[in-house]
């Protein structure tokens, strides 16, 4: 560290004494008077390393006795005084020598620290000598003078700046950030196929980083606390006293930018080592997905370090260097980080304008999350007036992907409207769309609070049930957002449900889908955003199909065993017996072979149907049979035309809807 010559001793004896003499002795000569002024003047000129500290040790003087008055006391010459205008020469010739000495030098000047100080006590005396002579510039010697002097300051700046970019070069080291194992979070599955039911364990995230080397361990988030030094305190304040020179000497921009330049690839050496690629809002977009996936693994963490890290570093390392110079701190700072952070903001960016394809839901809100945790970082660490515009693109940026995710939930409407009602399930088992509807839903009821800050935030009225008032007052705009897809899930299978010719498999499709979506529900999130009612409504519905299966699949065959008077005429009561018996027998045939290759994925919903067919059918084959039995015309007779005992009947009905035509 350059260290200065030590100021001379403080003045308040001289001050006294001098004042003493001149009240005791009452001197009043001329010579005397400019002897003391000349003494207060070289004080004020030592003491002051800066114009405004002189002026300031002047005005102090001048409050002391009425003789230093501020005419006496500042340095303003007197053109008419032929020995002044040869003093400003002579003190010219020698400062010239001075700093050419310095300037043509081979060596940096930093190198030595009385080399170093000797050249600012040299600049300072020049910036001095001007300033004195500044109001006579009217005066064409003294013009020329000071045009001589200002090519001089030139100069001197000029290698100051160098000086001050090899002393920043040599002392400054890019940091491999990859040594700070930091906090980096996974909150969402890896595996984004919703239309099987396998990813439900959460254990599939242990595979995460295992070829991911450049991705270190995750930590607590608390190790964001460390402050980088990015250069030695002596450093820091030999820069400090070349960039308070360049400032007074009206290079304060020249300063802020040779800073910055220096810094700015310092800083952005270290955010690429953070593996982040610089890309392109178009290189981003023309990326295969699955390659944007892994950039946004990188691009978190590198934001998080970057924010919490490098850019308070830099601010902190910026306010040391421009100390009590604040506007050239804001504005090499902003130069500093507008690149790095621009590179930041662009990637972010182009996710949030990317495809709007369901699947990149997580992904996108991995970003929104990201941006939206940072955002006090940079509204503290972006608060000056140069940087308001980085600040302000963050918020547009982080809004934006907000959008995105609304946009998302639009397309899986879109999605769900467009799936045709085509080809229908064989066997009226779950459809694609309701398998990838629920388990999409799951997955994204994962982030429900960030979800619903997005839906809240949005600006567009999200409550289309705007007919249906209590339940618009009653959730939040998320609960709305996904009762409305589930609302499009139902319609839609509603559609497909009609494309079956027999109306009792319909049923056992609606049964199937509707039985899934209730249970998805139950176990997860939805419930709560769905709310109890929706689920009772709405397993009411899955028992309503129940019954219509019963009465459209089984219905007319129990039709065939009632027994009343009329279809049993007294004269023909065993034919019309056995006729029934016939009818029921094939009917009975014809639906276990058909219902057989039906399909109820439950387990436990199966079981159900399977007892409530039994349990219908039975007590009537049973009073049936007993009819049959005691028609005395039929006698032992009867036997031969009964096909099924009770147990046959039960057993075939415990073959239904096992699908075994599929098999």
């Amino acid at each position: 560290m350059a260290s200065h010559k030590p100021p001379p001793p403080p003045p308040s004896p001289l001050m006294a004494d001098n004042t003493n003499t001149n009240t005791n002795t009452n001197i009043n000569s001329n010579s005397g008077e400019d002897k003391l002024i000349a003494v207060a003047r070289h004080i004020a000129k030592t003491l002051g390393r800066t114009e405004t500290m002189t002026d300031d040790i002047l005005q102090i003087f001048s409050t002391f006795d009425g003789r230093f008055s501020r005419e006496k006391l500042s340095d303003k010459v007197d053109a008419d005084d032929p020995t002044a205008y040869a003093a400003f020469e002579n003190a010219l010739k020698s400062l010239d020598r001075r700093i050419s000495h310095y300037v043509s030098s081979d060596h940096p000047i930093w190198y030595d620290s009385s080399d170093s100080a000797a050249f600012l006590d040299a600049i300072d005396e020049l910036v001095a000598t001007v300033r004195d002579w500044d109001h006579m510039s009217g005066d064409k010697p003294v013009a020329a003078c000071l045009d001589r002097a200002e090519d001089l300051l030139q100069q001197a700046m000029f290698r100051l700046e160098d000086e001050f970019r090899l002393l920043i070069e040599r002392s400054g080291e890019a940091f491999d950030l990859n040594q700070l194992n930091h906090h980096h979070h996974h909150h969402h599955k890896n595996n984004y196929s919703f239309d099987s039911d396998d990813q439900e364990g959460d254990d599939d995230e242990a595979n995460f980083d295992e070829d991911e080397q450049s991705i270190p361990v995750a930590r607590p988030l608390s190790d964001y606390d460390i402050v980088i030094d990015a250069l030695p305190a002596g450093t820091i304040s030999d820069l400090h006293g070349m960039a308070k020179r360049m400032v007074a000497a009206g290079f304060g921009k020249e300063c802020a930018h040779v800073y910055s330049s220096c810094r700015r690839d310092f800083l952005e050496e270290s955010v690429s080592r953070l593996g982040l690629q610089k890309l392109s809002i178009e290189d981003v977009q023309k990326m295969a997905w699955t390659d944007v996936e892994d950039e946004i693994e990188r691009w978190a963490k590198a934001a998080n370090v970057a924010l919490r890290i490098l850019f308070p570093s830099e601010r902190r390392l910026c306010d040391r260097i421009f100390f009590g110079l604040s506007s050239a701190a804001d504005l090499s700072f902003m130069e500093v980080c507008r690149g790095s952070t621009i590179q930041l903001l662009n990637f972010a960016d182009a996710v949030a304008i990317g495809s709007r394809s369901p699947e990149r839901l997580f992904k996108i809100l991995d970003v929104f999350e990201t941006l939206r945790d940072l955002m006090s970082e940079f509204e503290s660490v972006f608060s000056d007036q140069y940087c308001a515009f980085l600040r302000n693109e963050a918020v547009t940026i982080w809004k934006r992907l907000g959008e995105a995710i609304r946009g998302i939930f639009m397309e899986l409407e879109n999605l769900i409207r467009r799936d045709p009602a085509k080809a229908a399930v064989p066997g009226g088992g779950r459809h694609p769309i309701t398998r990838y509807v629920m388990n999409y839903l799951r997955a994204a009821c994962g982030s429900r609070q960030t979800l619903e800050q997005v839906f809240n935030d949005n600006g567009v009225d999200y409550h289309r049930n705007a007919d249906n008032p209590e339940r618009a007052l009653s959730s939040t705009s998320l609960s709305v957002q996904i009762s409305w897809i589930m609302e499009l899930l139902e319609s839609n299978l509603e559609a497909k449900s009609k494309m079956y010719r027999d109306t009792a498999l319909s049923s056992v499709f609606l049964m199937n889908n509707g039985r899934y979506i209730v249970q998805k529900v139950k176990d997860s999130e939805l419930a709560s955003l769905l709310g109890d009612d929706w689920i009772r409504k709405h397993t009411a519905k899955v028992r309503q199909c129940h019954t219509n299966y019963q009465r459209s699949s089984w219905g007319k065959v129990l039709a065939v065993l009632k027994l009343d008077s009329s279809s049993l005429a007294a004269n023909g009561l065993a034919k019309s017996l056995r006729d029934k018996l016939k009818i029921f027998n094939s009917s009975f045939d014809e639906l276990c072979r058909v219902q057989s290759n039906w399909v109820i994925e439950d387990d436990q919903l199966r079981m159900e149907l399977q007892i409530s067919v039994a349990g219908n059918l039975l007590p009537a084959y049973r009073s049936f049979l007993g009819r049959l039995q005691s028609a005395a015309e039929l006698g032992r007779n009867a036997e031969k035309h009964i096909k099924y005992s009770l147990e046959d009947i039960e057993a075939r009905t415990n073959g239904l809807f096992q699908g075994n035509g599929r098999k």
